[in-house]
This record gives C-alpha cells, sequence and structure tokens, in this order.
C-alpha cells in the first residue's frame, strides 16, 4: 500500500527521502512529486519543502547519485507469446502535446494535417478493431477513459492497462537465456574431480577473496536473493524480452548503477565515439557515454547522419520510450553525475585514455580518448569544473556465456553522402525481403517494423544493423541497442525512417493498439514520457527532454497512425494478429 511503501523508504534512506524532488517545466523551483512509478506499481515518496530542497541540493553536490531505492510490489509476469503475432486498434483523436510550444511552420502543419486525416476517418479508422478493442482503447468514447484515470498518475495508468499485462504461459526451461546450474547439473555434465568438489560445498557457495583489488568479498549461491542486480538482470532476460517490467529487480538495478562506486574505468572499443566501460565493486559493468552537448542544442542541419553526436540523454530516453511502447528491448538506462577526476583519470588504467586529460583554460578537467569521430583536443568531453553527466547502461552478459548474433537492417542507409540505399530507389523493395530469411517467416518482419516505429518517434536515423540472442534462433525479439543519435532534432521528422512499415504496410496488432492508446488524451505519449523521465536522477539537474522533443513525440505518432490507415485503405493483410488466443484482452 501507499503508506507502507512511504515508510519502508524513510526507514531506508533517513531524511534523504523527503528531498527527492523533480522540477516541474516551466517552474525555477522543485514540485513535490506524489509517487514515482517506475514500473508502474506504487513506488511513493512523501512531500518535499523548501528546506528540504536546499538540503538535498547541497547533498546532491556532494554525493551526485544517492537516491533511495524505489520500492515496487511484487513480481508479476506480463510477456508477450514468442510465436504469436501482431496489430493494433483505437482512435487516434489528440495528437499534439498538452503544451503548446513554438514549432516550425512545416512541423506544425503537418502535425496538423495528420491530426485531422485521423479525426475525419471515423468510424473507418477502427474497422479492423473487434468491439471488445474498441472498448479496450477508448475508441469513440475517449471522456470515460478520461474519467478512469482521473486523479491517477498517467504512467501507473497506462502499466495498469490491460494492453500492458497480457497473460503469457509459465516459461520453460529453454525459454531463459541463462540459469543457475544446480548440482544434478553438475553431476550430469561435469567430471569426477568436479563432482567431488561439489560434494565439499553443498551450498553451491561461488566465493571472491579479491577485496585486495578492490572489488566486494562475497558469496553467491543458487538463491537469487544473494545475486546483485546486474546477475538478476541476466538470468531474468527471455526469449520474449530483456527484463520482466514488473520485475522489483528492475527498481534495484537502475538504483545501483546510479549509486555504486566506481571501481574501474576504461575506453571500450568499437563504435565510432567516446564510450567507457565502467567496473563495480560486485563485479557488474555498465557502459558510459558523456554529455556531449546541451539538451536543447540540435542538430545542425548541414551534418549528415552518420556525423552528428552521440548524446547521452538519447540513451536514457529511448529506454524509457522503449519501455512505455511495451517493447522491453533496450538494457536498462541511467543518468548519472560523476567526477571526472577521482571516478575516470585517477583510477583508469587505460593509458591510451589517460594520456587525453587536460585542464580547459576554463579550469574545467577534460579528456577526449581515441575513437573515429570528434575524438580530439577540439571536441573535449569537460567536466565543471570535476562533475559530468553522463548515461550508465546495463551491460548485457558476456558473449561467451550469451553469443549474439549481428544482423544487417535491410533498411541499412548508405552512410554516404552522394549514393542512395537499395529501398530508396525501389518502391517494392519490401517484396524481396519478403521472400528472403528469416522476413519470410514467423515474427521477424514485423519485429523490424516495431523498430522502425520506435527509430522513427525518436528520430533515430542510424540504425545499420541490429542483434538477437543465438540461444533462440530467429523466433525472438530484436535489440534495441545504441541509441545515442535519436532525439537529434525536434523541429522536423524524417519520413524516411518508417519505410519499413510503408512499404511493407504490416503492423503487429498489440503494437498498433499500444499506439492507438498513447494517442489518447488520458494517455498522452509527451505527458507519459515526461512523467517517466522525471525519475531519472538527472532529472534533479534539467528535464532530460525539452518540451519541443515531447512535444514532437505526439505528432510523429499521428505520422505513424495515418501511415498504418494508409496501408490499410490500400491493403487488406495489414494487422499481423499476435493476440489471437487472447480471450478477454480486457480483462
Amino acid at each position: 500500500s501507499a503508506g507502507r511503501a512511504s515508510q519502508s523508504v524513510w526507514i531506508l534512506n533517513g531524511s534523504l527521502c523527503c528531498c527527492i524532488s523533480f522540477l516541474q517545466h516551466g517552474e525555477t523551483e522543485p514540485g513535490p512529486i506524489h509517487s514515482l512509478h517506475l514500473s508502474g506499481s506504487g513506488v511513493f515518496v512523501p512531500h518535499s519543502s523548501s528546506p528540504c530542497w536546499h538540503f538535498f541540493a547541497s547533498l546532491f553536490s556532494r554525493q551526485p547519485a544517492s537516491f533511495p531505492p524505489l520500492l515496487l510490489h511484487p513480481f508479476q509476469k506480463l510477456h508477450t507469446r514468442r510465436h504469436q503475432s501482431v496489430s493494433h486498434s483505437s482512435s487516434s483523436s489528440d495528437a499534439s502535446s498538452s503544451h503548446k510550444l513554438p514549432t516550425s511552420p512545416q512541423s506544425d502543419e503537418r502535425h496538423k494535417l495528420n491530426a485531422n486525416a485521423l479525426h475525419h476517418k471515423g468510424k473507418d479508422l477502427f474497422s479492423w478493431a473487434t468491439e471488445r478493442e474498441k472498448k479496450l482503447i477508448g475508441a469513440g468514447d475517449s471522456k470515460k477513459v478520461i474519467q478512469k484515470v482521473k486523479g491517477r498518475s498517467k504512467l501507473e495508468a497506462l502499466f495498469n492497462h490491460p494492453l500492458y499485462n497480457l497473460p503469457h504461459p509459465d516459461p520453460q526451461e529453454d525459454d531463459w537465456l541463462l540459469r543457475v546450474k544446480t548440482d544434478e547439473d553438475a553431476r550430469d555434465t561435469g567430471s569426477e574431480e568436479e563432482v567431488r568438489e561439489n560434494a565439499i560445498n553443498d551450498d553451491s557457495q561461488w566465493h571472491s577473496a579479491s577485496e585486495e583489488e578492490g572489488y566486494d568479498k562475497v558469496t553467491w549461491t543458487s538463491d537469487v536473493e544473494t545475486h546483485p542486480p546486474w546477475l538478476r538482470f541476466h538470468l531474468g532476460i527471455s526469449c520474449w524480452e530483456l527484463y520482466n517490467r514488473k520485475d522489483h529487480n528492475l527498481a534495484q538495478l537502475t538504483h545501483y548503477l546510479a549509486t555504486q562506486r566506481i571501481l574501474g574505468a576504461v575506453q571500450k572499443t568499437g563504435g565510432t565515439q567516446l564510450k567507457l566501460l565502467i567496473s563495480f565493486p560486485n563485479y557488474g559493468q555498465a557502459l558510459l557515454k558523456p554529455i556531449r552537448q546541451s539538451r536543447d542544442a540540435e542538430t545542425d542541419v548541414n551534418l549528415f547522419y552518420f556525423s552528428d553526436f552521440e548524446r547521452h540523454n538519447a540513451e536514457i530516453a529511448a529506454f524509457h520510450l522503449d519501455r512505455l511502447l511495451g517493447f522491453n528491448r533496450i538494457p536498462p538506462v541511467v543518468g548519472r553525475l560523476i567526477n571526472v577526476t577521482t571516478e575516470i583519470r585517477e583510477i583508469t588504467t587505460d593509458h591510451r585514455l589517460s594520456r587525453t586529460f587536460f585542464t580547459s583554460p576554463a579550469g574545467n578537467v577534460c579528456f577526449y580518448g581515441q575513437c573515429e569521430y570528434y575524438c580530439a583536443a577540439e571536441h573535449p568531453v569537460c567536466g565543471q569544473p570535476h562533475v559530468l553527466e553522463v548515461s550508465l547502461a546495463a551491460m548485457l552478459p558476456d558473449l561467451t556465456l550469451a553469443p549474439r548474433r549481428s544482423w544487417r537492417s535491410p533498411w541499412r542507409r548508405s552512410y554516404s553522402r552522394t549514393k542512395l540505399a537499395p529501398w530508396e530507389k525501389d518502391l517494392t523493395y519490401c517484396d524481396t525481403v519478403k521472400q528472403t530469411p528469416p522476413y519470410n517467416h514467423g515474427t521477424r518482419l514485423v519485429d523490424l517494423i516495431d523498430m522502425a516505429v520506435l527509430d522513427f518517434l525518436m528520430s533515430n536515423m542510424d540504425r545499420h544493423h541490429y542483434e538477437t540472442f543465438e540461444k533462440f534462433g530467429n523466433e525472438t525479439f530484436l535489440l534495441h541497442l545504441d541509441n545515442g543519435r535519436a532525439f537529434g532534432r525536434h523541429s522536423q521528422d524524417e519520413p524516411s525512417i518508417l519505410a519499413p512499415l510503408q512499404q511493407c504496410c504490416r503492423i503487429r496488432r498489440s503494437t498498433l493498439l499500444r499506439l492507438h492508446l498513447l494517442s489518447l488524451p488520458s494517455f498522452r505519449l509527451s505527458d507519459i514520457m515526461r512523467e517517466s523521465l522525471a525519475q531519472d536522477p538527472l532529472a534533479v539537474v534539467a528535464p532530460l527532454l525539452s518540451e519541443p522533443h515531447l512535444s514532437a513525440l505526439d505528432r510523429r505518432l499521428g505520422t505513424v497512425l495515418q501511415v498504418v490507415q494508409t496501408c490499410q485503405e490500400q491493403n487488406s493483410d495489414v494487422i499481423y494478429n499476435d493476440l489471437e488466443g487472447y480471450n478477454d484482452t480486457t480483462a
């Protein structure tokens, strides 16, 4: 209950929890947040007051990532069936943001056309939906939907909606990516020597005695409660999704990323821009991307998509958006303030990285590393003077334990200043893709279209490859990795990102239903995204996305729904029904 959760936070964190507050748009003073809902289920924090805020601000300057653990309701399963299909329904109604902000005339006019077109379609817009689904998404009766969520957090209401709680069969042994080996497994597969060693230790404990290296001395057993959050995250990966949104470990994992002491920092190889691999005392790791430009800065219109900066806030926002769409295919990402000197420069063992540190004329500690783009003294990453904003993404299991396959996207761009990709020259390109494995059967094509919808909403043109876990073969989800070039421009949209949807005219039923739901005033995407991003630790510094970016989400959502509507007018087989077998999606 609300009261119990609130008291628990007080017990765990004392006076610190009363100081958690978030800047609300249009205000210079922090406003109290009554509750946070990382997984849509009851995380409550008491009111904050002005004196409390000033205390918290001073504390934050000393411990920038000290946030209380979030308390969630017990674990509940909500995956979608592995071999099922997809479709979507619902009315679109209001596709604009709740806060009117100046936008370019072109973008504003396009938004109005999309909204009006969807509005005037009337009943034809939902001709594909069943009566139960129309009722589910409030088609034609949005007032009732508004009344149902009035007085509640929109984020909580969204995650309590039946479309985000679809039934799912109990996972079988092979449905998990990793599992803890039991004593019986060891006896079946191990040598006689291993069996004798296991017999000595009946508790199957794993001991670490590496305290001299700075790592924690820990004892892990087959009991999941003894595992650190990063290991529980790895053990929770299934063939359906990276994480279960209702798993209480999600909150523990994000808190761990935001607060754990940093033990090591080295530059990660590969990729075109600077990123670091961060190590924690409990053997966990995270991928760090630093702030490169202000939240309000837009990508230069003269830059090609492959020359753009990677943004730390884009990685954070992409994780939240992916979760709001019900995909759960991006590893958890959290923002954090770190000390460039004590948490990178003084502890790194990477000599290539350490050689690039310097003090700027303004007295700020800077570094630039080694990479293809923007790793030069002319484009340094600088603290203020030591404090630096970064994003930290949970690492996936090591490739030796869980191999991944990299797939070249059929709709990959040319990455050339002069050449066009095949799909940009051939309007029937999808016909060829549909005949090519693995897109000629199963869910791979609609998986790819899900990813295209996500990329269009956040304006990410840099999707040349995607990955899957080899263990699950072709019947599994796609990993939505590396989203740093998203959210570059809010004043214009890039229609070509939707080419897979436009050319193939195919979309999951569940995806379409959720998109319609997020177009309703009571579940407006920009409002829910704003509320979700307010949970991130960096939200106390500044909103992770500016209001123009949030407004662009609503505009682009209207465009996606219009593209689907156009497809339905020209084709009969648009909806891929992944909800077949769910007799009552309203239950």
